[in-house]
């Protein structure tokens, strides 16, 4: 069966996480495999399914108007969305080891940063050492893709029920270094500027999914009005 393309929808933070959540249902449900990217209407920092703490002081910049807080569907630490294009996928996994899924589902993105000359490679830190920080980027585990210098590109988590499986990631670009600094009290991961434009990186990701993700299967479909009446009610 071929996957389902959904077009790039740029909202808010509570809207995406309804749009995941929503895929993850419809795959439930019988139906096909689903990918997107997106962004994120303006910086926003998402928590994962299970994280109980963060700064006091980021509720402090979400009173102020400066960050938006959601909780994600999927596990791991907080991300700022900002400077980053976000992908979402969907699928029945025949992976019983997680990390075999994880290096499974980014094979399409090692495909696309090798077309723009970046080979990346795997983590190695132990997942249990992301448990000790608030930041994603702030660990490389084997679920997260590294630069040959070492730097964080791509930090990605599931959820899963059964064999059907939900994978958030965030992919950096230009994170803000003023806003990264005031969340986590570090700068961001030392990152080369890609030589493409936003559009011709999403298009790039695009293709190197349907070759290396959806078997050559990718058809596009946007989101009927009954489907986002359904998406809405999630919020």
């Amino acid at each position: 069966m071929a996957w389902r393309w959904i077009p790039p929808i740029t909202a808010d933070g509570s809207l995406q996480m309804a749009i995941d959540s929503w895929m993850f249902q419809q795959l439930l449900a019988g139906g096909p495999s689903m990918l997107r990217l997106y962004r994120w209407s303006r910086p926003t920092v998402s928590l994962g399914r299970h994280q109980q703490r963060w700064p006091a002081h980021w509720r402090r910049l979400q009173e102020q108007g400066q960050i938006d807080l959601v909780r994600r569907p999927t596990g791991g630490r907080a991300v700022l969305h900002a400077g980053a294009i976000t992908y979402a996928l969907v699928q029945r996994s025949q992976q019983r080891r997680r990390h075999e899924a994880y290096r499974h589902a980014c094979q399409w993105l090692q495909l696309a940063f090798a077309d723009v000359g970046e080979p990346l490679h795997f983590g190695a830190a132990a997942a249990a050492a992301l448990q000790q920080r608030s930041n994603c980027f702030g660990t490389a585990t084997t679920a997260d893709l590294v630069t040959s210098s070492g730097s964080k590109r791509i930090g990605s988590a599931q959820c899963w029920q059964g064999e059907v499986m939900l994978q958030h990631g965030s992919i950096l670009l230009n994170p803000p270094a003023g806003l990264w600094q005031e969340l986590f009290g570090v700068v961001p991961p030392a990152l080369a500027a890609l030589p493409v434009t936003w559009t011709q990186w999403e298009r790039c990701l695009r293709d190197a999914a349907r070759d290396g993700l959806c078997g050559g299967a990718l058809m596009a479909g946007s989101l009927s009005p009954e489907e986002w009446g359904a998406v809405l009610a999630l919020q």
